[in-house]
């Protein structure tokens, strides 16, 4: 790949205005492209298609209306590491390798992938693909198992770990295992490089690339995430609208003076990129052979209840209530998947590494907790498998906490706090608590938590505070 450090990124396709086509003889045979877009922290309700109105995206808007969009995806807990770490590997945080990040893990060790842990990038290369990982990788903590490309990635270039990510104009961004200097570059001064130009320009450079063999993309942006920055031009739509302003403060995020202002705009700049990739692979003749999902690692972190980021849930990142772990979530796939569908289906990121693999046409290598939605996806409900269950854990701050779903119920334990049950169909808002009303399901659902989690010894579900 190349290595694009510019002083302006240039968007020469705007607003990536996209559309459907016909099959070319380019895409004939060729086994489906699978690009998996994860935002960074943005909210459910961040985007126009679960009826954000503030924020403009348009492009966001068209691939749910192109595509289908599922109104109970959840991620893999409410924080990016172990989140993606679910996403990667199809294991849920009751058994995973990654279940915090490092500075919550109990003695401060980091908290990486090791080889035995199997990610979807080592499965789909065993099916014939090209992989590569643009963004930000954040489960490389300590510098050696966690390295993506020691995980099935072919390619590499972003942040190794999720402190990288925190700045918007680094001193520096990895290439494969490269450190590349970024020496025009500012982070207090927000000046050189805007790094999520940066993704998208390698982005469009690795389709490119990869027009003649199938090739698995995973591109996870770091907006909307703190530092609340984003060039001028991706304000300009919000200006002079009378919102109130946020002041904020800099400190070890350099924060633009208006946290209103920038995260909309941080928001309609992911919006755009998203556009740009979809006119590249119609340029390219791959839009008809390509699976695209756009989702969030989790809730949002930034809201104070302008924009609504969580939509009609309650809580945000670091909670398990359904505003932390329930995201948006939309794939695309011309031809395969039915425009303007919705989807209420169940399903979690442990789901997408056993959906990728059917898509590739093989089998999941390693034991794992998900379950493939291919079937939903194609309009194939009724053959459709389901979870019984859905299962969550956090320790920062609240916690510990578990969350478990099962069918419309949900179960929520505290450390030393009374047990919190809801019902989802009645209540997706989370304000009643029915624990007292159905003592046998609060004790099914206790039994469960317990009977899942397989114990790890950084991971225990104990009171305690972050090391650094």
């Amino acid at each position: 790949m190349k290595i694009f450090v510019l002083a302006a990124f240039g968007m020469s396709l705007a607003l990536g205005v996209f559309s459907s086509f016909r099959p070319t003889e380019k895409s004939a045979g060729q086994k489906p492209n699978i690009i998996l877009i994860v935002a960074d922290d943005l909210g459910y309700g961040d985007v126009g298609f679960n009826g954000q109105t503030k924020i403009k995206t348009p492009n966001l808007d068209r691939l749910a209306a192109e595509g289908m969009n599922f109104r109970q995806q959840y991620a893999g807990t409410s924080v990016c590491g172990p989140s993606r770490a679910a996403l990667l590997t199809g294991i849920h945080t009751a058994h995973a390798t990654v279940r915090e990040l490092s500075e919550w893990s109990l003695n401060g060790k980091p908290a990486d992938l090791i080889p035995a842990d199997v990610t979807v990038a080592e499965e789909l290369r065993r099916a014939g693909y090209k992989t590569g990982i643009i963004g930000k990788w954040g489960l490389d903590e300590g510098g050696t198992t966690g390295n993506a490309l020691a995980q099935g990635f072919d390619s590499f270039y972003g942040f190794r770990t999720h402190r990288e990510a925190h700045h918007y104009y680094p001193e520096y961004i990895w290439q494969n295992n490269e450190k590349v200097l970024l020496p025009e570059n500012d982070c207090a001064k927000k000046i050189g490089t805007y790094s999520n130009d940066s993704f998208a320009s390698q982005a469009l450079t690795f389709i490119q690339e990869h027009t003649k063999e199938p090739f698995f993309l995973y591109l996870p942006f770091t907006l909307p995430h703190n530092e609340l920055t984003v060039p001028d031009d991706s304000k300009r739509a919000y200006l002079n609208l009378g919102w109130p302003k946020r002041p904020m403060q800099v400190a070890h995020y350099h924060h633009d003076l208006d946290g209103n202002l920038a995260y909309a705009g941080m928001v309609s700049r992911l919006d755009r990129y998203v556009g740009q990739l979809m006119a590249e692979l119609k340029k390219q003749d791959l839009d008809e052979n390509t699976l695209v999902i756009f989702t969030s690692d989790n809730g949002p972190g930034f809201d104070n209840g302008f924009f609504d980021s969580n939509g009609p849930f309650r809580g945000g990142k670091l909670q398990l209530y359904e505003g932390g772990i329930r995201v948006p979530f939309v794939a695309r796939w011309p031809g395969k998947i039915k425009a303007g569908s919705v989807s209420g289906h169940p399903c979690a990121f442990w789901d997408f590494l056993p959906t990728a693999c059917e898509v590739a046409g093989i089998k999941p290598t390693a034991n794992i907790d998900g379950i493939s939605y291919l079937p939903e996806l194609l309009g194939k409900s009724k053959k459709q498998k389901k979870h019984d269950y859905l299962y969550w854990e956090i320790n920062e701050r609240e916690g510990p906490v578990q969350a478990v779903v099962m069918g419309p119920w949900k179960g929520i334990r505290f450390y030393e706090k009374p047990f919190e049950l809801y019902n989802l169909h009645d209540d997706t808002a989370e304000t009643t608590n029915l624990a007292d009303k159905h003592p046998n399901l609060v004790a099914k659902i206790k039994t469960l938590m317990n009977e899942t989690r397989t114990e790890n010894p950084e991971f225990p579900l104990t009171k305690r505070k972050a090391l650094y």
